[in-house]
């Protein structure tokens, strides 16, 4: 289950979506130097950003970093407890993209990326 979210152009056509929806990431899944500030509980909630994608003939014009900001706020405002936001890069490309927007890889799945909370926070003080 996820909420979507849609980029509808002025145009009316559909410039691209991303879903948000709740999960959980195994303690140990995280790097070392994280684990040691959360507490000990088997899963740490985090949000999933998923399917985020611009359609081709939009691409390269900044709406993939736009829908990003939105999702961000959007799971940075939410009242419900999270962790961080968590991305499943779906090749290279999308991978370098969530890195160069300060996502970390998980340690032993690079396709898997994180962003905390307490970074995204920063982002919109």
């Amino acid at each position: 289950m996820a909420a979507p979210f849609v980029l509808v152009l002025p145009n009316g056509t559909i410039g691209g979506y991303y879903t948000l929806s709740a999960t959980g990431v195994k303690l140990t899944a995280f790097p070392a130097d994280i684990t040691r500030k959360l507490p000990r509980y088997p899963l740490v909630p985090a949000t999933l950003l998923g399917r985020l994608a611009i359609d081709q003939n939009h691409q390269g014009r900044g709406d993939g970093r736009f829908l990003l900001a939105d999702a961000l706020f959007r799971a940075v405002r939410s009242e419900i407890a999270s962790f961080a936001v968590i991305v499943d890069a779906k090749d290279e490309a999308a991978r370098r993209f969530y890195v160069g927007e300060s996502f970390l890889p998980f340690p032993d799945q690079p396709v898997k990326l994180f962003r905390p909370m307490a970074d995204i926070a920063k982002l919109f003080e």
